[in-house]
């Protein structure tokens, strides 16, 4: 569970500074956070069938 937490810390931290700095994001956000659930529904999907 602890490495869970600190990726998301540091995912919130860098997040954070890109908007500070007004990065501009490489993909559209909506297209973005579906490939992210989709990313971590398959990761979580070989523990629930496995």
């Amino acid at each position: 569970m602890l490495p869970y937490l600190q990726s998301l810390v540091a995912g919130v931290i860098v997040g954070g500074v890109y908007g500070l700095i007004k990065v501009p994001s490489p993909a559209p956000p909506t297209v973005a956070l579906v490939g992210l659930a989709g990313m971590l529904i398959g990761y979580g999907l070989p523990g629930v069938f496995g």
